[in-house]
């Protein structure tokens, strides 16, 4: 089935969520590091995902044209308030700020270069192996996440399951249209312009700067039409 490494994705965030609040005793000198550490390792991930572009020039022209469409759509903002509905609906009694938990996973986890090429792999050859190995990697990840920014994680299942599945259907439909040559470019370069996004995620982790980082999300979109455009044109 396509979306089978979707799914188990998804279920793996919403386990390793509940397992991270039953594990919320966890001292904050102890959080505060491995938060630290998860930042460093995001920043590290986000520099060898953007390394992989064959022309760097085409992922900050979408980075930029993709920002003025995130900052004119006010995505950040607008994930930012489901977070706030979500968080009135359910409360706090769970502990945390469920809007951050929401907006930070949903990044964490929707954005990268795993979440693409494992979709697509699931989409054009059914193949799940790497989106299985995302989801023990989310899983371990949810749970401090969860153990930390608290309930909120667990609601970030839903758009990854939404963006995943997504990416999968497309590709399944759309395979037969392109050329090889033409999706390992794009794969090449949706992984570039993900990783300087999952770099800006690991500056917001440190603390170093607070970046609207789900503004940036609309370059991946524009990577993809000039990538195909500049293919056919």
């Amino acid at each position: 089935m396509v979306l089978t490494g979707t799914v188990v994705n998804a279920l793996t965030i919403v386990f390793g969520t509940l397992i991270g609040l039953l594990l919320r005793k966890i001292p904050d000198e102890m959080k505060q590091t491995i938060m630290v550490a998860i930042g460093l390792a995001v920043v590290v991930l986000g520099i060898d995902m953007a390394l992989q572009s064959s022309d760097f020039f085409l992922v900050i022209v979408s980075l930029v044209i993709g920002t003025v469409i995130g900052e004119w759509l006010k995505i950040e903002k607008r994930l930012h308030q489901i977070g706030s509905l979500l968080e009135r609906k359910v409360g706090k009694k769970q502990g945390g700020d469920i809007a951050t938990g929401f907006v930070s996973a949903t990044l964490i986890f929707a954005v990268g270069a795993m979440a693409i090429v494992g979709a697509l792999d699931s989409g054009l050859r059914l193949d799940h192996s790497v989106l299985l190995t995302k989801s023990m990697i989310d899983g371990f990840t949810s749970i401090v996440l969860a153990s930390t920014l608290g309930l909120g994680v667990i609601f970030s299942a839903v758009p990854v399951f939404l963006y995943q599945g997504g990416i999968a259907i497309f590709a399944n439909v759309i395979h037969q249209y392109l050329s090889s040559n033409l999706l390992e470019v794009l794969i090449s370069e949706l992984t570039a312009t993900g990783g300087v996004i999952i770099f800006a995620i690991g500056i917001n982790m440190l603390k170093i700067k607070e970046i609207r980082v789900a503004n940036f999300l609309p370059s991946l979109v524009v990577i993809t039409i000039i990538i195909i455009f500049k293919q056919y044109v």
